[in-house]
């Protein structure tokens, strides 16, 4: 299974989310420990562990 992680570097922290579920954002020092915390989170949404996480929806656009 993949999962698409968006992130940005600012101030020696990496910022990011799933991006399915962009109202869920963790941190970490490396993008190593920001994947694994957001890969805690989306195993959470998974598991039924919070119930009000919606999917966003991703349309891709040719332009």
């Amino acid at each position: 299974m993949k999962i698409n992680i968006v992130y940005k570097e600012g101030e020696g922290w990496f910022v990011g989310h799933i991006q399915e579920y962009p109202d869920y954002e963790s941190q970490g020092k490396t993008l190593e420990e920001l994947r694994e915390n957001l890969i805690e989170i989306y195993d959470d949404i998974s598991k039924g562990l919070v119930p009000d996480a919606k999917p966003f929806q991703v349309l891709e656009v040719a332009i």
